[in-house]
């Protein structure tokens, strides 16, 4: 699974590297985060048409635009009675994403990347220990260039429908982030790991003209390579989110050490 990672690069110069054409506002001011967890608003890119107004009032479906959009973490689907269902759907396994009715239809329609500086996971320990807790080492798992990476996302449109028509917040965004099986090194720390996506595949993955069957043989594709590093066990706790998170841990716990990159 993917349930904690970190996203502090700067908002344009995501936007540089992921060829963005506009920033929304609730995106650029969504601050650097070393800890982000389920149910916070996060940064996707997608590409929709743009909205033009015309002189009437009303609106049409310009041409399609790339943009950096906030969504909130944990994908809620737009026939759930209530957001909290979203707090369960924060990854979508690949295996089933053409099957489970969540997730196929954004699929086809709504896919968004995740950018991420890279992301946490916990190796359960088979160490002794005094109380019924499994010890575990936490890592943290990140581009080997230090660049940005972009984790595979659907999202999705949820109305509110106790609020009014003119009501803003009548809308919530959501999203979730695609895992697949890990391989080699990372599958001894967990058996899930992110869809990370190469940039040969941001193009496609984002297009809305490509269909669900096209979309999930990106799959697939070979990402860039990763390099892993034991942390300081702080990163379990929400309330810790700094630069500190990915500092080495000089004594890690675990005894067997996962070092990749």
């Amino acid at each position: 699974m993917c349930g904690r990672y970190a996203s502090f690069t700067d908002s344009q110069a995501l936007a540089d590297d992921l060829a963005i054409a506009e920033i929304a506002e609730d995106a650029r001011v969504l601050g650097p985060r070393w800890n982000v967890a389920p149910t916070d608003d996060v940064r996707i890119v997608v590409e929709r048409p743009r909205r033009e107004r015309l002189a009437d009032g009303s609106t049409t479906a310009g041409e399609i635009t790339r943009s950096l959009q906030a969504a909130r973490w944990g994908l809620v689907p737009s026939w759930a009675k209530d957001p909290g269902v979203g707090a369960r759907m924060i990854n979508a396994r690949s295996e089933t994403l053409l099957d489970k009715p969540a997730f196929a239809k954004p699929l086809g329609v709504r896919r968004c990347l995740v950018p991420a500086d890279g992301y946490y996971e916990w190796r359960r320990l088979d160490l002794p220990t005094a109380t019924k807790k499994v010890p575990k080492q936490a890592y943290w798992i990140h581009p080997a260039d230090d660049g940005v990476v972009a984790f595979a996302g659907l999202y999705e449109f949820w109305r509110d429908r106790s609020r009014a028509d003119d009501d803003p917040d009548r809308w919530l965004v959501s999203t979730t982030i695609v895992t697949r099986a890990a391989a080699g090194e990372l599958a001894r720390i967990h058996d899930r790991t992110p869809a990370i996506l190469p940039r040969s595949a941001w193009d496609a993955w984002l297009d809305p003209a490509v269909g669900a069957e096209e979309a999930y043989g990106l799959l697939d594709m070979t990402e860039a390579p990763l390099a892993v590093r034991p942390i300081s066990s702080r990163v379990g706790n929400v309330r810790n989110d700094d630069p500190g998170l990915i500092e080495p841990d000089p004594a890690p716990l675990d005894p067997d050490v996962v070092r990749v990159g």
